[in-house]
């Protein structure tokens, strides 16, 4: 009777289950991801040094330097104004609280208002922090769907030309030859007293700058030698456009709908100050110096002097920051 023997050949161990025809699976995911983040950082590299560069020639410009200060104050403003001001009740936040047993004006100083108070106990402090919030998303939101309208519109005239590009400037040319303001008004004053109807109006006027920034831009870069390599190397035109036109025609975009930012804050509260804009009450800088030019003969400099500072604070903040990012995105004044 034969008994099996258990012999172990050197070498003969437990074995790691491997998958025939290459390494584990594990192994190949591994590599992929790895491989990935490689070429990732490969492609990020140049940006980043770019970027680190720009960072430099805003650091050597007194001008970016004063506005980035002021903008990064704006934004913590406006990001918190329930932290700076709380508001205490049920009602609508922007809505500055009144209290009926303050009917005159509380000069700066006074326990509880420390830059004075308006008719019936309306904090200046209160309508100032959380008019920056209504001022940055208003601001944010008509510069953004402004550039967007026009950026593609003006993108798709400048390149593709004919009757498109006859249609498109024609109508643009309408808005255009008439003033802004007043058209602005025109349409605000159709839709209604209240700050989205306002937004609305500001969005229908606005596009039509960009339209012609872009178009210019895109003229000049279609005939670049990269574009016809583009078409040559069989690149459709979506591609062409969006890929290597479009990037390539940003940075006046940028400049320009920075340095709008604070254009849209102060025909913002022209509007609101000739009653086309925010509700009384709200806490909206250009109404808050519509309340306050009643009681200015009255010795009540507070109500006005306080909401002229914001505006002018915030419409320094992004010019100033226009101009830093003009000398950073310019090629001819980056070398």
């Amino acid at each position: 009777m034969t008994s099996k023997l258990n012999i172990r050949k050197k070498g003969n161990g437990p074995q790691p289950d491997r998958t025939i025809g290459g390494p584990p699976r594990a192994t190949k995911g591994k590599a992929a991801r790895g491989d990935f983040v490689s070429d990732l950082k490969l492609a990020l590299k140049p940006r980043i040094r770019e970027w680190k560069f720009d960072l430099h020639l805003m650091s050597k410009s007194l001008t970016s330097i004063m506005g980035m200060g002021l903008l990064v104050m704006l934004i913590i403003v406006a990001a918190f104004p329930f932290v700076l001001m709380p508001h205490h009740g049920r009602g609508d936040p922007f809505e500055i609280p009144i209290d009926l047993d303050k009917p005159d004006p509380l000069p700066p100083g006074t326990p509880g208002y420390p830059l004075g108070s308006g008719v019936n106990g309306k904090s200046i402090l209160y309508g100032m922090i959380w008019g920056a919030r209504i001022s940055m998303v208003f601001a944010i939101e008509v510069v953004l769907a402004g550039v967007a309208i026009g950026t593609v519109l003006g993108l798709i005239s400048g390149y593709k030309g004919g009757i498109r590009d006859e249609l498109i400037m024609r109508f643009t040319d309408i808005f255009l030859s008439i003033p802004s303001l007043i058209l602005v008004m025109a349409i605000a004053a159709v839709l209604g007293r209240d700050l989205n109807s306002t937004k609305l109006a500001l969005i229908a006027v606005w596009w039509s700058g960009y339209t012609r920034l872009v178009r210019g831009q895109v003229l000049s870069i279609r005939e670049n030698t990269y574009i016809d390599a583009a078409r040559a190397s069989g690149s459709g035109e979506f591609k062409i456009m969006f890929r290597h036109i479009l990037p390539n025609s940003m940075a006046p975009v940028v400049v320009s709908g920075t340095m709008d930012m604070g254009t849209v804050v102060l025909v913002m509260a022209g509007l609101s100050y000739l009653g086309l804009g925010a509700p009384h009450g709200y806490a909206e800088w250009g109404m808050m110096i519509n309340d306050g030019q009643a009681r200015f003969v009255y010795g009540d400099w507070w109500m006005i002097l306080f909401p002229g500072i914001a505006i002018l604070t915030f419409v320094l903040a992004f010019n100033l920051m226009g101009d830093g990012l003009r000398d950073v995105l310019d090629p001819k004044m980056r070398r």
